[in-house]
């Protein structure tokens, strides 16, 4: 019996095109859908350039209010209250009728403070206070200060002065800082003399207090050496009292310029 021939199977290259068309079909579909969705409505864009268009382009015109709901009547507006400007005269009558507070004395005021910062030095008689209306002193032995011989302020003076300035820097008055002496001789390198010393003093003093903010154009420093004592110096009591340095508050600068010897007695 003789063998039945298969018949071959035509195969078909075309298939893809099948899958390539749903491809197209679905993506044409997509594009649609996302077109119809941002169209813009050509109704309301037209109205709204019709708008504008009017808006910008015509003439100004007025236009009448449209009335909502119904109308309120608008209340009368009450007057405000008149406020009257004080008259002069009765400013001028206050014045005089209200009592004035006195000026507060600077001076007055310093020596008061100062009494009240320094008790212990001014019991320990290192430290005194006196004032009149011209001016105020306040005298500070010369132990309290500096080392014998020398113009360098010892650590306590560092603590005294600060207190001073803390003061005085709250006053415009003028201040003359005064150095003095015994009677010693002193003849080394740096001081020839009591003259030397004494100023030396003074000019250490102006430099502390203008360090601690006392305006420096209030202050000046001068040295009157043995000069000027407050007793005699024939004794060691004596001459501790002569050495000092005594710092003169004015009530101001013509004051000041004519102070000679202020920490001295006649």
């Amino acid at each position: 019996m003789a063998r039945r021939r298969m018949i071959e199977e035509h195969e078909n290259l075309e298939r893809w095109m099948v899958s390539y068309a749903d491809f197209i079909t679905l993506l044409f579909a997509f594009f649609v859908v996302m077109y119809s969705i941002s169209s813009v409505n050509e109704g309301k864009y037209k109205l709204l350039s019709e708008t504008l268009d009017g808006v910008f382009n015509e003439p100004a015109r007025s236009l009448k209010p449209v009335q909502i709901g119904e109308l309120t009547p608008r209340q009368p507006k009450e007057p405000e209250d008149v406020v009257q400007e004080p008259n002069q005269h009765d400013m001028a009558i206050d014045d005089i009728n209200t009592p004035q507070e006195p000026e507060k004395d600077p001076l007055v005021e310093i020596e008061s403070q100062v009494k009240d910062r320094f008790k212990d030095l001014i019991s320990n008689d290192l430290l005194s206070v006196a004032g009149n209306e011209l001016w105020v002193e306040i005298e500070m032995k010369s132990s309290l200060l500096f080392p014998s011989g020398d113009s360098i302020p010892n650590n306590q003076a560092f603590n005294v002065l600060e207190k001073v300035a803390d003061i005085l820097r709250h006053y415009k008055n003028p201040i003359h800082v005064e150095g003095f002496t015994d009677n010693m001789p002193i003849n080394t390198n740096q001081f020839p003399t009591n003259w030397e010393l004494s100023a030396a003093r003074s000019a250490a003093i102006v430099r502390l207090l203008a360090s601690y903010g006392v305006d420096p154009r209030q202050l000046a420093a001068v040295g009157y050496g043995q000069f000027q004592p407050i007793t005699s110096n024939g004794t060691p009591e004596g001459r501790t009292k002569n050495r000092r340095v005594v710092l003169v508050i004015s009530k101001n600068l013509d004051i000041r310029r004519s102070i000679h010897a202020a920490g001295a007695t006649p």
